[in-house]
């Protein structure tokens, strides 16, 4: 597994493995928040999202590409995977 991108927001962590998932790229939220009790350790130990070493490079074009619709997400990743497909 390799760390692509840290947050301070564990929603925000949550939404963007959501959208990887949704292109059928496994991701995991890490968090040391002690079982959730401790929700202001965030600003000391982000929040982390993690894919396989494989997915990495994908996973950060789908994270970055700008909204849908939009035509340069055809550039990006392709009408295929743009649209939602592998």
């Amino acid at each position: 597994m390799m760390v692509i991108r840290e947050y301070v927001n564990e929603m925000e962590a949550v939404v963007a493995r959501s959208v990887l998932e949704a292109h059928h790229i496994p991701a995991v939220v890490l968090r040391d928040d002690a079982g959730g009790m401790l929700p202001s350790m965030h600003l000391l130990y982000p929040v982390r999202l993690a894919v396989r070493v494989g997915d990495a490079t994908h996973a950060l074009r789908i994270l970055d590409a700008p909204l849908e619709g939009d035509a340069l997400v055809d550039e990006l990743l392709g009408p295929d995977d743009a649209a939602g497909h592998p």
